[in-house]
C-alpha cells in the first residue's frame, strides 16, 4: 500500500499500462510521488506505480477507483486524464455508435472522473486536473474525424473547467502531443465501413498508412513525462502545452497566419488526399 505524507503529491494516471500515460506515470513515481496507475485490468504499469482498475467508460467503475485510491493514500492530489483511444474512418463511414464510443471514452470519460474526484478536491482546496489533449485537438486530420472531433470538445471542456475552478484552488491544463510512438498505432480502431466498398478506399488507406508511418518513426514519449512534472509543479501553470515533433507543433502556431485555402492544402497534401 503506497505510503503518504503532507509532503508527497498522490496522483492517479488513467490509461497508464502503455504509452504516454505509462511515460507519465513511471515518471512521476521516480521522483517519489504516490503514483496510481489506472487501467481496465489494473494492469502492471511499471515500477513504483501502483495498479488499480479502471474504466472511464463506466460510472460505478470510476467511482470505485477513486473511494479505493482515497481510502488508502487519503487524498488524490492530482490526475492525469490520459485513457484514450483513436478511431480512423471516413465521417460517412462512421456509425453513430462507434462515433459515441469515440465520445464515451476520450470525453465523457474525463467528464466522469472530474466528476468523481473534484468534490474531494474542492473540498481541500486544492488540486491539479491535466487533461490530455492532442494536436487533432487543434488542427482537423482527414479520416480522424471522429477523432479529432473528441479532442476538439475536450480542449473547450478543458477551459471551461478552468474557468469555473479558478476560485476553488484548482488548476486545470491541457497538453496536446502531436505523434509519439506508442501503442495507439496498434491500438487505432477502423470503422466497420471503411472497406474496398467503401468511396473513400483509396484515400482512407493512403491516409491510415502515413499516420501509421509518422507515428513509428516519432520520437518515445518519455519527455511527457517531465513536461507533466513541469505542469504539476507550476503553481501558475497554463492552460495549454503542445509538445511533439517540430514541424506539428509549428503547423499549430503557423496556422493563424496563413491564408484557410493555402493551410487545407497543406493537410491534404500530406496525408495523400
Amino acid at each position: 500500500m503506497p505510503q503518504t505524507d503532507a509532503s508527497t503529491r498522490v496522483v492517479l494516471v488513467t490509461g497508464a499500462s502503455r504509452g504516454i500515460g505509462h511515460a507519465c506515470a513511471t515518471h512521476l513515481a521516480t521522483r517519489g510521488d504516490v503514483v496510481w496507475g489506472g487501467s481496465r485490468g489494473a494492469s502492471p504499469c511499471g515500477a513504483g506505480v501502483e495498479p488499480v482498475a479502471i474504466d472511464v467508460d463506466d460510472d460505478a467503475s470510476v467511482a470505485a477507483a477513486v473511494a479505493s485510491i482515497l481510502a488508502r493514500s487519503g487524498r488524490i492530489d492530482a490526475v492525469i486524464n490520459n485513457a484514450g483511444f483513436g478511431l480512423a474512418g471516413a465521417l460517412e463511414d462512421t456509425s453513430l455508435d462507434e462515433a459515441r464510443a469515440q465520445f464515451e471514452t476520450n470525453v465523457f470519460g474525463v467528464l466522469r472522473l472530474c466528476r468523481s474526484v473534484l468534490p474531494h478536491m474542492r473540498a481541500r482546496g486544492r488540486g491539479h486536473i491535466v487533461n490530455i489533449g492532442s494536436i487533432a485537438g487543434r488542427i482537423a486530420l482527414p479520416f480522424q474525424g471522429a477523432y479529432s472531433a473528441s479532442k476538439f470538445a475536450l480542449a473547450g471542456m478543458t477551459e471551461a473547467l478552468r474557468h469555473e475552478l479558478v476560485h476553488d484552488g484548482i488548476a486545470v491544463s491541457l497538453v496536446e502531443p502531436g505523434d509519439f510512438r506508442t501503442g495507439f498505432t496498434e491500438a487505432r480502431r477502423i470503422t466497420a465501413a471503411s472497406g474496398e466498398a467503401s468511396g473513400y478506399h483509396a484515400r482512407f488507406t493512403n491516409a491510415v498508412a502515413t499516420m501509421a508511418r509518422d507515428e513509428q518513426i516519432a520520437p518515445l514519449p518519455d519527455r511527457i513525462g517531465p513536461l507533466v512534472a513541469r505542469i504539476l509543479d507550476d503553481p501558475r501553470p497554463r492552460l495549454r502545452y503542445t509538445t511533439g515533433p517540430f514541424i506539428q507543433r509549428f503547423a499549430v502556431h503557423l496556422r493563424p497566419w496563413l491564408p484557410a485555402a493555402l493551410f487545407e492544402w497543406i493537410i491534404r497534401r500530406s496525408y495523400g488526399v
